[in-house]
């Protein structure tokens, strides 16, 4: 394959525009206006147990997965909660953190476009509200994943990318690891993230939901 320069460079901008997210990022996401209505005893979403949180690479690993060309996602599908979503491109809002998708379209996730596209080598990241003003939305379920679970991001070039959860963990919006979840990687991997952590009347959400996978195979 012949170097392309342009190619390798975009990749990089794409890479570093990752760390330019803020701490804040999912912000947006996390006004628990279903659960400021109705209350919250019969309406929490899942949250995920510790032993789903991220343990490192094992000793061994099967042979790593090629990493795909850059191509925009168009759907994210995990068939072990259900979701099946069109995605739709996110930017920086102007203090820097992730915008987020229209919140009357419960079933639209989104994906950051300056950064890493599903598939290719990096950090993707995905986000998606857990809930709206009508009940749950796209995520709400997002923190009942286990590893192991699967993935699929439908990509412009027609291609399939599969992931495999390898973590599922929450985190307080007053500590969150930017670099352990923004973070470069050396192999395609994804971020899902939505709010969690708690809930109360007075802050909403505390949290955010974060789900690590990286990429197993694909299908053209």
């Amino acid at each position: 394959m012949r170097d392309n320069p342009r190619a390798r460079e975009e990749a990089r901008v794409r890479r570093f525009s990752n760390t330019l997210i803020a701490g804040v990022t999912l912000i947006a996401l996390c006004s628990g206006t279903w659960l400021l209505r109705d209350g919250i005893a019969s309406h929490p979403p899942p949250q995920p147990s510790a032993a789903q949180a991220h343990r490192g690479r094992p000793p061994t690993q099967p042979p790593p997965v090629p990493a795909l060309p850059p191509s925009p996602p168009d759907r994210v599908r995990i068939p072990a909660i259900r979701v099946d979503a069109p995605l739709m491109g996110l930017g920086l809002t102007p203090t820097g953190s992730l915008d987020v998708p229209p919140a009357e379209r419960k079933n639209l996730a989104g994906w950051y476009e300056s950064g890493t596209t599903p598939g290719e080598k990096g950090t993707a990241i995905v986000a998606g509200h857990v809930d709206n003003a009508d009940g749950p939305a796209v995520f709400y379920r997002l923190g009942a994943l286990k590893r192991g679970a699967r993935i699929e991001v439908e990509r412009r070039d027609g291609s399939l990318a599969l992931f495999t959860v390898h973590a599922v963990e929450v985190f307080d919006a007053r500590a969150f690891p930017d670099e352990k979840v923004y973070g470069a990687a050396d192999r395609p991997e994804l971020r899902v993230i939505t709010c969690g952590g708690g809930y109360t009347k007075g802050t909403g959400y505390r949290g955010n939901v974060v789900v690590f996978a990286h990429l197993t195979d694909s299908r053209p």
